[in-house]
């Protein structure tokens, strides 16, 4: 038998005005995702949010399978918008949109998903309480979250920076001799 697993948490909207809400995360409450799975071959699972408050909402479907791809003489995969007959990919898309999957060519391997860490949000992070980083954290990292996996940091400062700086101002420093980590990056990054 499967592990029995929490069902997801809803979201706690909190309006900002102008049309835009948030879900809030704080010390006692963050919302969560039901735990991902894998979908069965020739299906898909969409995740969709929207201005009008749709806050990653799941929905399934099937490819429908095709003998030749447009232009191609390999199969592949197709999911239609628009017509009665086949599967929708999304209400919110415009009519006529085709999404044609070659699966006999692969280009590249996905390593994982994630976001960046600069300094505005390191520093917004950091003035969470303890509690409320956790539940912050968890959502992004943890199975009850997004899952992600990878985290970019820039190099130095960045548009998301208080001020400018680099490791190493001198010039013609070609061997590094006064290269040093920023306090930005020792209390908030590293």
């Amino acid at each position: 038998t499967l592990p029995c697993l929490p069902a997801a948490r809803p979201c706690n909207p909190k309006d900002f005005g102008h049309g835009s809400l948030v879900c809030v995360c704080n010390a006692t409450y963050c919302d969560t995702l039901d735990p991902l799975v894998l979908p069965a071959p020739g299906s898909y699972v969409k995740y969709e949010s929207s201005k009008a408050g749709k806050r990653l909402e799941r929905s399934e479907g099937r490819f429908q399978s095709s003998l030749r791809t447009p232009g191609s003489a390999v199969g592949g995969w197709r999911c239609h918008r628009g017509t009665p007959r086949h599967h929708g990919l999304s209400r919110g898309l415009p009519a006529g949109l085709l999404l044609t999957l070659n699966i006999s060519a692969l280009y590249q391997q996905v390593k994982g998903f994630g976001g960046s860490l600069s300094d505005a949000a390191a520093m917004n992070i950091l003035k969470l309480s303890q509690p409320a980083q956790d539940n912050l954290l968890r959502s992004y990292f943890s199975e009850s979250g997004i899952e992600y996996n990878l985290v970019r940091v820039p190099m130095a400062c960045s548009d998301f920076s208080v001020r400018p700086y680099s490791y190493d101002d001198v010039p013609d420093d070609f061997e590094l001799k006064h290269f040093r980590l920023a306090d930005e990056d020792v209390k908030m990054k590293v």
